[in-house]
């Protein structure tokens, strides 16, 4: 699974700069103004980034075995 040079531009800035910023404001909105959910929203954003990051390993690998 080799991923084109947008997808993994897009995937890597997604998981190593939006979703941990989103993440982090929401837990931070959390916490000065009681909303809900702060701990789920951490977790699943944890997640989801491994996940992201997994693909983008993946991918690499693949690229530069092939080179």
């Amino acid at each position: 699974m080799m991923l084109n040079n947008k997808v993994y531009d897009i995937l890597k800035w997604v998981c190593l700069v939006a979703l941990p910023a989103a993440a982090t404001f929401y837990v931070a909105l959390a916490a000065a103004l009681g909303l809900p959910y702060a701990d789920q929203v951490a977790k699943v954003s944890t997640a989801l980034c491994a996940f992201i990051g997994a693909l983008i390993g993946v991918s690499t690998a693949e690229y530069n075995r092939d080179k």
